[in-house]
Parts: C-alpha cells; sequence; structure tokens
C-alpha cells in the first residue's frame, strides 16, 4: 500500500476535505480523537477534533494519521468510511448521473489537494497537477465503468468512495477489485468494475 513516502514533497490536503473525513470517521470517534492531533491534524477542544476549514494541512501528516487510524479499525471500516464519504460530499449540481459523477471524482480529489501552495485541479480549463495519484474513469458500455486508482489512500477506502459515489445515483450499482492488481499486493494501482 503506498505511504506518504511515495508522494511528492510540498503536498498539503483542505480543511474541508478533512472535515468530510472526519465527519465519515464519527463511526470510530475514540479511535480517531486520540490519533489525529497527535500527527497535527486539527484541535482537540473538549471531547471533538476541530478541523479549520480553511486551513491546508501537510498530506503527509494526514496519511500518516489515516494509516495509524486504519491499523485499529480495519480493512471493512475503512471501506464503510469510503462508503461514507459520498454521503457528506455533495457533488456540484451540474452533476446528475453515474457518469458524470465518477467521471469528475479525479478533478474533485484534486481540488481538495495543493502542491507547492497551489490547487492542483483548474476547474475551468480541467488542468490536473501531478503528484498525488489519480481516479481513474472507463466507462464499458451503458452499465459498466472501470476506474484505475493509484492515489496514496488505502485500498478498501478507494474501493468504498468509488461504491459510495456510484451508489449516490444508481442505488444497486456493485463494485468488485480485479485482484490482479492491487496496491495491498505491491502492485501501482488497484481496479475497481462498477456494473449495475
Amino acid at each position: 500500500m503506498p505511504t506518504s513516502k511515495e508522494i511528492e514533497p510540498g503536498i498539503e490536503i483542505n480543511g474541508i476535505f478533512v472535515d468530510i473525513f472526519l465527519e465519515a470517521f464519527k463511526l470510530f470517534p475514540s479511535v480517531v480523537l486520540k490519533r489525529l492531533v497527535a500527527f497535527g491534524i486539527g484541535s482537540l477542544q473538549g471531547r471533538e477534533v476541530i478541523v479549520d476549514r480553511q486551513a491546508w494541512y501537510p498530506l503527509d501528516n494526514w496519511l500518516a494519521a489515516h494509516d495509524d487510524i486504519l491499523k485499529s479499525i480495519g480493512p471493512r471500516a475503512s471501506f464503510s468510511i469510503g462508503q461514507q464519504i459520498p454521503k457528506i460530499a455533495v457533488p456540484p449540481p451540474t452533476i446528475t448521473d453515474i457518469h458524470g459523477i465518477l467521471g469528475g471524482l479525479n478533478m474533485m480529489y484534486h481540488s481538495y489537494h495543493r502542491k507547492r501552495g497551489k490547487v492542483m485541479a483548474d476547474m475551468a480549463t480541467g488542468t490536473l497537477l501531478s503528484g498525488i495519484g489519480n481516479y481513474g474513469y472507463q466507462p464499458e458500455g451503458k452499465q459498466r465503468i472501470v476506474s484505475i486508482c493509484d492515489t496514496p489512500y488505502p485500498c478498501d477506502l478507494d474501493r468504498g468512495l468509488v461504491a459510495g459515489m456510484a451508489q449516490r445515483f444508481e442505488r444497486f450499482a456493485r463494485v468488485t477489485h480485479d485482484e490482479r492488481s492491487c496496491r495491498k499486493q505491491g502492485s501501482p494501482s488497484c481496479t475497481y468494475v462498477v456494473a449495475w
């Protein structure tokens, strides 16, 4: 599984994205509270972690905290957290179907990260900066999409995120993992097949 050592230096994650993850992590509050602040993500106020939604946090710290938390909660919980994210992160009103959401996922993902002070997605031009991997989108017919993911986030979390995004528009969408390519086994990417 990729680690923060494999990302480019100088990349940060937006507080809004961190806050979205915190909402999803509320399934496991004690795990989150004990670890995030130790990695410099947010501040503890009483029994809650408060994240400044206007701030940017070092991606290395975020991934280290993330890895530490996921060791405690396991892969099934990681998948569940990934599925929760789309329930909290509302897509733009221009996205109206499963192809739009999965086709736009990579742009949305990059827009919550910045590199050396520059946001990694330019929505106006469609330009993306490299350094954090991608959520691929390959339609294969009317009811099948292949997503090749090579982000620094855990496989199970990415699979849950892709499933949750798909299910926003196609309730019965299912995501299967092509086991021939998985970051858990040292592959550079994971391949998820979405069908409905």
